[in-house]
């Protein structure tokens, strides 16, 4: 509803009357789309470091492609490492790192320099500084800059994964939520406090951005090296998402990945796991999650795994001198009252 210019004067028109103004502001505004309208599904993959995003992506793309799917992988990680698995250990240039030496020599960047393929996947990696050397989040807005001269928004992709650090909440990392990039988010986690942790703030970002007028939602969770003891469920039934597939703690798996080898092929042991995976994540729509409290969060676990029984101590001046304190008397000069 807006107010109705033609029933108003001139200056009604420029102080419009409270009753209007609050009738108009009582409309609920239109309803935040729950799904992806744009033809390449472009999917933000967001989890702590070291729970296993790379893995889960490498194995999601190689078997998207061998579903008929054109699939582009992007490692937004400054470690470099989400190509790592699908090129069997091999590291691929970055585009940072490439773009710095091209323009050094006076030369353009071109898609062979960055972009690379391997059995129907293309991928790449924006890179990242040295530590103590520049910004993360700088360079991860860089790299999509560059993307963009590169022709990205013309690119004929089914999906487009991009795979991003989710204990790291300076700008850069938050740009497919904050910009809406993407039209979901998927988060891998495990039953462990800490994953659950990075889980429940992207969770947070999500639902910040959506209250914005963003559209991005989470498409679910990847449970990883899951060893049955539920909290990572009991986490995505709280917050209202979707479990997309879980990987069991599974020896062959770890050995397989430590190893480089690609484990998501239609015909391995593990085929049918990642093509479930690769069905739910297509179809996952973009859910409004319901992030949890700290309190929220420590419940999920028992209280010997997360300290619940510890009690805060407040610390003295004696505890942090070493010794006992001698009052001093103060060099204030205080007058009498007259």
């Amino acid at each position: 509803m807006s107010i109705n210019q033609g029933f108003l004067t001139a200056a009604e028109l420029a102080n419009p009357p409270a009753h209007l103004l609050r009738a108009e502001a009582a409309v609920e505004p239109d309803p935040v789309p729950t799904a992806a309208t744009k033809e390449t599904q472009i999917i933000a993959i967001y989890g702590k470091g070291g729970i296993g995003k790379s893995f889960t992506l490498a194995n999601l793309s190689y078997m998207m492609a061998q579903q008929g799917k054109k699939v582009l992988l992007i490692g937004c990680d400054p470690k470099s490492d989400t190509t790592s698995l699908l090129f069997g250990g091999r590291a691929c240039p970055t585009i940072i790192e490439t773009s710095t030496k091209k323009k050094l020599a006076g030369d353009q960047v071109a898609i062979g320099d960055v972009c690379f393929k391997r059995d129907g996947v293309y991928a790449m990696e924006l890179g990242g500084p040295e530590v103590g050397r520049g910004c993360g989040g700088r360079g991860i807005i860089h790299g999509f800059e560059l993307l963009e001269k590169l022709g990205f928004h013309d690119w004929g992709f089914d999906y487009v994964l991009l795979d991003f650090l989710g204990d790291v909440v300076c700008g850069g990392f938050g740009l497919p939520i904050a910009r809406d990039m993407c039209q979901k988010v998927i988060v891998v986690g495990s039953n462990d406090l800490q994953s659950l942790y990075v889980a429940n703030n992207v969770c947070s970002a999500v639902e910040y951005f959506r209250k914005l007028g963003g559209n991005v939602g989470v498409g679910g969770l990847v449970i990883n090296k899951d060893d049955g003891t539920g909290e990572a469920q009991a986490f995505a039934e709280a917050a209202g998402i979707p479990i997309l597939a879980s990987i069991p703690a599974d020896e062959d798996i770890r050995r397989k990945s430590a190893n480089y080898e690609i484990i998501g092929k239609p015909d391995g042991r593990w085929g049918s796991l990642f093509e479930t995976l690769a069905t739910n994540v297509a179809g996952a729509i973009p859910n409004q999650p319901r992030p949890l409290t700290q309190d929220q969060l420590l419940g999920l676990f028992s209280g010997e795994s997360v300290g619940r029984d510890v009690v805060l101590t407040p610390a003295t001046m004696e505890d942090m001198c070493g010794a006992s304190i001698i009052e001093k008397p103060s060099l204030e000069v205080i007058y009498d009252a007259v």
